[in-house]
């Protein structure tokens, strides 16, 4: 899927998916958008725009995310994450990246590993992050490139909420 979409240019040729099922409602301030898809014209779009515009979807409601984070203080510079999951994809990775600005540094593990490392840090058993997360082993740093290209597709995408 990830080859399939990967033919498509960044921002899926003008096709957005809203890719909110439940509980989007704490970040979208009560509004239920349900899940959505926009743009399609079935001249011009198929399942390759689809796949991209679905995958960017789940990245822009990311974004939106951090926007908040953001204006409550909270500054994303580096995201860490393990190459799991939708990080496995490098067009989420690189799109995620490209709009966020953030920097990615991915690692040898998964939500399970960093959940409990997460609670050992809580529970005082680890003195800070870096103590925790020693172990993992970094296999991949992306940086953000294509920021315009990324950041118009999310201004198209957010004019559908």
């Amino acid at each position: 899927m990830n080859d399939v979409a990967a033919n498509v240019p960044i921002g899926s040729d003008g096709v957005s998916i809203l890719p909110f099922g439940n509980g989007a409602e704490r970040m979208l301030g009560n509004k239920d958008t349900g899940c959505s898809i926009h743009g399609v014209n079935f001249n011009r779009h198929g399942k390759a725009h689809l796949m991209r515009a679905a995958q960017e979807g789940i990245v822009f409601s990311f974004q939106y995310g951090i926007e908040i984070m953001e204006q409550m203080g909270i500054p994303v510079k580096m995201i860490h994450a393990g190459k799991a999951n939708m990080f496995l994809s490098p067009i989420f990775r690189n799109t995620l990246a490209g709009v966020s600005g953030a920097t990615i540094e991915l690692y040898d593990t998964d939500g399970s590993v960093g959940a409990a490392k997460g609670a050992g840090i809580g529970a005082g058993i680890y003195r800070d992050n870096n103590e925790a997360f020693a172990t993992l082993e970094k296999l991949a740093v992306i940086t953000p490139a294509h920021e315009e290209e990324y950041k118009e597709a999310y201004e198209n995408w957010k004019s559908n909420l």
